[in-house]
């Protein structure tokens, strides 16, 4: 991220904490990279008032979600690995990574199915239909199945660190 980015963006955030977290404590949860590290970083978080929580060394899971979307937004083909040339091609490529992620990307933990088609309750029904169509064609072609088709049941709840216990105390932010 360019330094003008993130300036901007700080400059945002800065606006957004006066408007909305009204005198509650704000965690910023990173990984371990060197932005994050980075003494403007440091000093502008103690300025905002918010603390940074960085990642283990070497823990990859520690916030699985956010290390699954950061994955998945890295190796997508339209990446630039050059970087980005303005805010408003980071913002529009953001927003475009948003709707494809939400609604397009077929989430293997889901099942295959979207994060829209999940939060909209639509999985038990797609996934219902999928196996039918699977059973059909393992039926016609069954050694095309040797170990059986797809699991086509709608995963349970979801959720961040199941065996910890919720923090009350601190708001998580990122």
């Amino acid at each position: 991220m360019s330094a003008l980015i993130c300036g901007q963006w700080l400059h945002f955030y800065d606006g957004w904490l006066d408007k909305c977290c009204f005198n509650q404590p704000l965690v910023l949860h990173s990984d371990n990279g060197a932005p994050m590290k980075c003494l403007t970083m440091e000093a502008k978080l103690e300025e905002l008032g918010v603390t940074a929580l960085l990642s283990r060394p070497s823990v990859s899971n520690d916030n699985p979600y956010s290390e699954s979307l950061f994955r998945t937004l890295k190796y997508r083909p339209q990446w630039p690995s050059k970087g980005f040339n303005s805010l408003t091609e980071t913002r529009e490529w953001v927003d475009n990574f948003v709707t494809w992620y939400n609604d397009e990307h077929k989430h293997s933990k889901l099942n295959f199915v979207s994060p829209s088609q999940r939060h909209a309750m639509q999985d038990k029904e797609i996934l219902s239909k999928r196996r039918t169509v699977l059973e059909e064609a393992q039926g016609r072609n069954p050694m095309r199945w040797p170990n059986g088709i797809r699991n086509c049941e709608p995963v349970g709840p979801v959720m961040l660190n199941p065996d910890k216990e919720p923090e009350t105390d601190v708001r998580n932010v990122a």
